[in-house]
């Protein structure tokens, strides 16, 4: 009757005010998590090309002290993607929202690939 067709109709309007706030959400983590990736890819090619991955590690390595000179307050999320190393940092929850895989990550990555090329040869 009319009240099971009220409370169905309150049950679907509240299902759409989640959606309405999740999905935004989850379209910009996986936005961001591709973003990652292509990060680590470029990390990748960048290494093949240059033939020299511990170089390319070295080279993250003094980005990274350089942006950690930064200070906090020119550093803006808004151009974090603009960055090589992300200047702005914090813990886990914000390692979803970033832009850049941690460096950390990155070079141990590369010099994975070095030993790996190493072992190749």
């Amino acid at each position: 009757g009319g009240r099971d067709d009220r409370q169905q109709g309150a049950g679907s309007a509240i299902v759409g005010l989640v959606m309405i706030i999740v999905a935004p959400i989850a379209a910009l983590l996986i936005q961001l998590a591709i973003s990652r990736s292509r990060e680590y890819q470029a990390d990748r090619t960048g290494a093949e090309v240059s033939g020299d991955q511990l170089a390319l590690a070295s080279a993250l390595r003094k980005l990274e002290r350089a942006t950690q000179a930064i200070p906090s307050q020119t550093a803006q999320p808004v151009f974090a993607h603009l960055y090589i190393v992300n200047p702005l940092s914090g813990g886990t929850l914000a390692g979803l929202f970033s832009t850049h895989p941690p460096i950390e990550d990155r070079i141990r990555r590369l010099e994975e690939m070095a030993g790996g090329m190493r072992r190749a040869s």
